[in-house]
């Protein structure tokens, strides 16, 4: 790797002590609460569609995706929200938004409690917000996190932020740089399209196995290949933002040994998303693990106290 920006780990891994509860550290409350589909302005709910136009496949095995009424029809979904609210939280509390919350949700409480004690994060709220349902093209989720457009991001500053203040009697910070996205897989790509496509919302990014490959669905003739664009034109091609980013990726993450002309390869696609961020000046972490698959629970549990530590870094309490 290049230089301290980009780091290699495994292939063998440790889970981090601050995994443990610890005797005597305070710990955050949880809340939690549902949305209804058809409360929602913004996402009335799909289901994908399973015919011989979504059942198509590339060479290379990758579903192809097909004009919305192909592949999509009308369909309800409940979502909950969870939100991780720290001991003595502060007024105008920093936050997180963490994509595909319930998995998160169970394992990063004590994480949370432990590196708020320890003053290597600041005293802020987590909001967990599980997707809408399905995956990939067609889906609810792909719609929601494989879509480049500030549309979700909307969604959770319009209907979810005034929820969790409602739900839990806290005010959130306006303030971007108080404010990180975080996700996995497609979520990861959704994190970075959120404070992308909205860097009034938010300037910290953290993702693992992230999906900057073609996925979005339906297309859009203006980004042809879904989050592919972000590395070959996208990013190189815009003033740079102010974003901080750390992102990771398997060395056997999903499609590692696809060709570039499949657009869908992931360690590829992040590789390319390091260089660009790099060439553009971006303060950016990238960690590279070594035997690792899509998402492997294995690196989340080495690394991600390091990782909030590292996207929080040079937070002022306060701004």
């Amino acid at each position: 790797m290049a230089d301290q920006s980009e780091i290699e780990i495994g292939p063998d891994y440790v889970r981090a002590a601050e995994f443990a509860v610890r005797p005597g550290v305070p710990a955050g409350r949880i809340h939690a609460f549902t949305m209804h589909s058809r409360e929602s302005k913004f996402y009335p709910g799909i289901r994908r569609l399973e015919n011989e136009i979504t059942r198509r496949r590339d060479p290379w095995g990758n579903r192809i995706a097909a004009a919305e009424h192909e592949q999509s029809e009308p369909y309800p979904y409940t979502r909950t929200v969870w939100v991780y609210v720290p001991p003595h939280v502060e007024a105008d509390a920093p936050f997180m938004v963490i994509q595909d919350g319930y998995g998160y949700m169970r394992i990063m409480p004590p994480v949370l409690d432990n590196l708020i004690a320890d003053e290597r994060i600041p005293r802020l709220a987590a909001i967990f917000v599980d997707n809408g349902g399905g995956d990939a093209q067609g889906s609810q989720r792909g719609l929601e996190y494989d879509t480049l457009s500030a549309h979700y991001a909307d969604f959770i500053e319009a209907a979810v932020i005034p929820r969790v203040e409602g739900e839990c009697c806290i005010t959130l910070t306006k303030n971007p740089d108080r404010r990180v996205a975080m996700g996995a897989s497609s979520g990861a790509a959704c994190a970075f399209t959120m404070a992308w496509y909205r860097p009034e919302f938010y300037r910290r990014v953290l993702g693992y196995s992230c999906t900057f490959v073609n996925q979005q669905s339906p297309p859009n003739a203006e980004t042809p290949r879904g989050a592919w664009e972000y590395h070959a034109t996208i990013v190189p091609h815009t003033e740079r933002k102010p974003i901080r980013v750390w992102m990771e990726v398997g060395e056997k993450d999903l499609h590692h040994d696809d060709p570039e002309e499949s657009w869908h390869n992931w360690p590829l696609a992040n590789r390319r998303m390091a260089e660009v961020l790099k060439a553009k000046g971006y303060d950016y972490r990238f960690t590279f693990s070594r035997g690792a698959r899509h998402v492997d629970p294995r690196v989340l549990e080495e690394t991600l106290p390091g990782a909030l530590e590292w996207v929080w870094r040079g937070y002022r309490a306060g701004d």
